[in-house]
């Protein structure tokens, strides 16, 4: 079964490869530009709040 699938596979390839002066039909190229924040740090923001709290939380434990 596996020889029958690949024959037509092959086939189908060589005859559209011989098809004729079709030129290939190519998909646009589509450029996506993405917006970033004007502060780099405004991600670290939560969790350096967080160690500071857990940090005042043991310092106030002892």
């Amino acid at each position: 079964m596996k020889k029958i699938a690949l024959a037509v596979a092959m086939s189908v390839a060589a005859s559209a490869a011989f098809a004729g002066n079709v030129e290939p039909v190519v998909a646009p190229v589509v450029e996506v530009v993405e917006e970033t924040s004007s502060s780099s740090s405004s991600g670290a923001l939560l969790p350096i709040l967080a160690l500071l709290v857990v940090g005042a939380a043991v310092a106030a434990s002892d």
